[in-house]
């Protein structure tokens, strides 16, 4: 091969070499290029966001709650000054060291610590680790400080509640967003820490009681530490609740209901208005509201007598012989039984293969119905049950709002059990039987009701038939224009039994006290109504004890429901006390005490029903 090709030859290779080159220069400049335009027009916003994150910070500012009065406007809730330790997790290097330390400087658990940083998805926003430092930990905390990166104590707004215990069921508690609650579109904008209501009127109301949210930017060094403000946007607090509550009325409902378990709930006949919503026993909304550990919600939790229990609306029990009211209502509206229809008891009544008792051993002789009523003879019910069935006793139940939820604006409210043929045959596929009437008729076997329920329906009762949806906030006063926004009334549905009907009820339920069943709830300043209950608690069989005291948890509820004055009503009631016996003897004296309560203290506060 000659010279010159051999040149020729090396120089196209040479060419091809070069020409890989630069399509492996090519190829590499785009990649550059092409990381280049992703990292600064894709990525370009997060990494400025991260890179000022290095520089500044996004302080959340917590929102102060609104308060919250009773009807005459005392205060029940309020907000107190609260040191809370926060950390930021991008300035957070060493977490498991800076657990340890905590837990060692303020008892704060290091598994709890971890949890919570476990919590936040965005590195630069701070998270609450701790509320309500003592002044003796916030002095520890900032000695610490050089030593612990990223923390930072906050002087913020805290719930207080000024009466401890009274009303804890009805005004709940409050506590950090979960994040479920932060999914919710109610929590959409409310940041890791926030804190937002649990339970009762904190939890019902929280949009409006939880104000807005401020903020503010700062310039931090590279530790954390806050150098200067650069913004603030300042928080709203949140509106104001006025409640229809009585408090005098409702703190003596609970010292008469004491270490005894139950529920009593008052009601204004002419609108609703629940004036009194008490449950025992009960729990410290502040003890649940500021940095509850695992080891106390334990406690209250797993507490055998169930203090979170709010039982004015989610205890379900019999109610026993107030529920003669309903039975004998559907008589009153029948035309197959009148007033004036009359039974000889004789202490049983035998039915199929079985003999039901009365409660009074021997009878009650020849009785009609006013005096089936004010003596509360069994026998006369369960002839009278029989004879109407059980879907007209039913249908005249839930004309009174039994067997069916309130609408009262509290989260959890049970709706009890009115039972009918349609009901057995749905839920447990089964026939009705006709001795199950008879226990139905005087409020065992299937029925269950709540206390707001009874006394809901006992306000009907009083009022002539308008069942009204208890109102438990009567205004809210906006704090950004100082104006008060009333909340009016609400009628749910109107008793359809005629002005007769409901003169012969009245007349029974006033012999109750005056001549019955409940003369323990007689008073000298004014005429009571009402009937008593006595709600077997487990089957009859089970409370005998040869030669023993039944066992507490063995007897009976008491109840009374009751309206006063008897012809003119201002105030409608329905006591329950569990497993203390007869309702006469135990529920009818807290009812008494608390009508005269009411009508003693009318000259120097004024109850009367508002128009709205």
């Amino acid at each position: 091969m000659s010279k010159a090709l051999t040149q020729h030859e090396d120089f196209r290779h040479l060419q091809r070499r070069l020409l890989f080159l630069r399509l492996v220069l090519l190829i590499g400049l785009f990649l550059l290029f092409s990381r280049i335009w992703y990292l600064q027009v894709i990525k370009g916003g997060y990494y400025s966001d991260l890179s000022e994150q290095n520089r500044v910070r996004i302080l959340p500012i917590r929102s102060a709650r609104g308060l919250i009065f009773d009807r005459r406007g005392e205060l029940l809730a309020n907000n107190i000054p609260s040191f809370n330790l926060y950390a930021t997790p991008e300035d957070t290097k060493d977490r498991d060291g800076l657990a340890a330390a905590l837990e060692q400087l303020i008892g704060l658990p290091q598994a709890e610590t971890k949890k919570r940083f476990g919590r936040q998805s965005r590195s630069y926003l701070p998270i609450l680790l701790k509320s309500g430092l003592t002044l003796r930990e916030a002095a520890i905390i900032e000695g610490h400080r050089l030593d612990l990166g990223g923390l930072r104590i906050q002087a913020e707004s805290q719930r207080n509640y000024l009466h401890g215990l009274l009303a804890s069921h009805l005004l709940g508690y409050v506590g950090e967003v979960s994040p479920e609650q932060q999914d919710e579109p109610a929590f959409t904008d409310s940041a890791t820490g926030s804190i937002v209501g649990k339970s009762g009127v904190e939890k019902s109301f929280d949009q409006i009681i939880r104000g807005k949210s401020g903020q503010k930017t700062v310039e931090v060094d590279a530790r954390g530490a806050e150098r200067k403000t650069l913004a603030v946007v300042e928080q709203t607090a949140g509106d104001d609740l006025y409640l229809s509550i009585d408090f005098t009325l409702q703190r003596m409902a609970e010292s008469l209901l004491a270490q005894e378990s139950g529920a009593v709930v008052a009601i204004d006949p002419a609108n609703g208005d629940v004036l009194v919503l008490a449950s025992r026993p009960s729990y410290d909304p502040n003890t649940l509201s500021h940095g509850l550990s695992g080891a106390v919600w334990d406690q209250i939790s797993k507490d055998p007598r169930h203090p979170l229990n709010n039982r004015a609306i989610q205890g379900l029990y019999p109610p026993g012989s107030t529920f003669k009211i309903m039975v004998a209502s559907a008589a009153l509206e029948s035309t197959k039984w009148t007033p004036d229809t009359k039974i000889h008891c004789t202490g049983s009544y035998p039915f199929g293969n079985h003999v039901f008792g009365d409660w009074k051993k021997g009878g009650h002789g020849t009785v009609d119905m006013y005096q089936g009523i004010v003596n509360s003879c069994d026998v006369y019910f369960y002839m009278l049950g029989n004879r109407l069935g059980i879907d007209a006793i039913a249908q005249a139940a839930r004309q009174y709002g039994l067997g069916l939820p309130t609408g009262i604006d509290l989260n959890g409210e049970r709706a009890g059990t009115v039972p009918s043929t349609e009901w057995k045959q749905r839920v447990r596929k089964e026939a009705w039987y006709p001795g199950e009437t008879i226990s139905a008729s005087i409020g065992q076997g299937y029925v269950s009701v709540t206390p707001l329920q009874m006394a809901a329906a006992m306000a009907a009762v009083a009022n002539g038939g308008v069942l009204y949806k208890p109102r438990l906030v009567r205004s809210i006063r906006e704090r950004s224009t100082g104006q008060s926004r009333d909340i009016p009334p609400a009628e749910k549905s109107i008793v359809s039994m005629d002005s007769e009907s409901f003169a012969v009820l009245h007349q029974a339920l006033k012999g109750v006290v005056a001549e019955g069943t409940g003369k323990r709830a007689q008073s000298k300043i004014v005429d009571i109504a009402g009937k008593t209950g006595t709600a077997q608690a487990v089957s009859a069989r089970l409370q005998k004890s040869e030669g023993e005291e039944v066992p507490k948890q063995f007897r009976d509820h008491a109840w009374f429901v009751a309206y006063a004055p008897a012809d003119n009503p201002k105030i409608a009631l329905a006591v329950i006390v569990e497993n203390v016996g007869h309702g006469g003897t135990f529920a009818a004296p807290i009812a008494k005490a608390l009508i005269e309560e009411y009508f003693k203290d009318m000259e120097t506060h004024d109850r009367k029903p508002s128009a709205g």
